[in-house]
């Protein structure tokens, strides 16, 4: 499948902008990864952007995700793309054994968490720091749907520090700004 194929997919399915740029924001986190490992840029980049596609129109366990993953085995995307998207929700007890699937898991939560720090900063992303982003997981009541849980498990699975794995986002999304909506002054 192409990106565009994959985005036509996603905007399908999500309507809202928040969600879309944390699908866009998990893409940029995994493609970055890829390269850093290797690995298949396209393919890596593919699982974050679907990652969550179906949450809104299935926001319930266990609806979200196997409604879609059944979209996306009509639609002719891979088992391993549909394993690694089941995996990234620890309900679903789907193993993740690929490095794939742990950097998808040790991704997902931190990314909306980043995207959430920088929106209420002046710069936005362009001066953000890892010390500024551990200090908000401290606080228990900014984005408090974020599973501080899930993102130091996912970390850890994945067997990099957490500063570094915070400062390694935080670069990712910097070359997403202006598509997160991460530059000064943008709405």
């Amino acid at each position: 499948m192409t990106r565009q194929q994959s985005l036509d997919l996603l905007y399908e399915y999500t309507k809202t902008d928040s969600l879309r740029k944390h699908a866009l924001a998990v893409e940029a986190a995994m493609r970055a990864y890829a390269a850093k490992f290797g690995e298949d840029e396209e393919l890596w980049g593919t699982v974050g952007l679907l990652h969550d596609f179906d949450y809104e129109t299935y926001p319930q366990f266990p609806d979200h995700p196997t409604r879609g993953s059944e979209i996306l085995k009509e639609k002719g995307y891979s088992e391993e793309v549909r394993t690694t998207i089941l995996s990234h929700v620890p309900a679903m007890n789907v193993p993740r054994e690929s490095r794939m699937a742990k950097t998808l898991f040790a991704c997902d939560e931190l990314c909306g968490f980043i995207l959430a720090v920088a929106l209420i900063r002046p710069r936005r992303i362009l001066d953000l720091e890892t010390s500024s982003v551990k200090k908000k997981l401290k606080d228990k009541a900014f984005a408090r749907a974020v599973s501080r849980e899930d993102i130091l498990r996912g970390t850890e699975d994945l067997g990099v520090p957490l500063d570094e794995h915070i400062g390694f986002l935080i670069g990712a999304l910097k070359g997403s700004a202006k598509d997160l909506g991460l530059e000064p002054g943008a709405a």
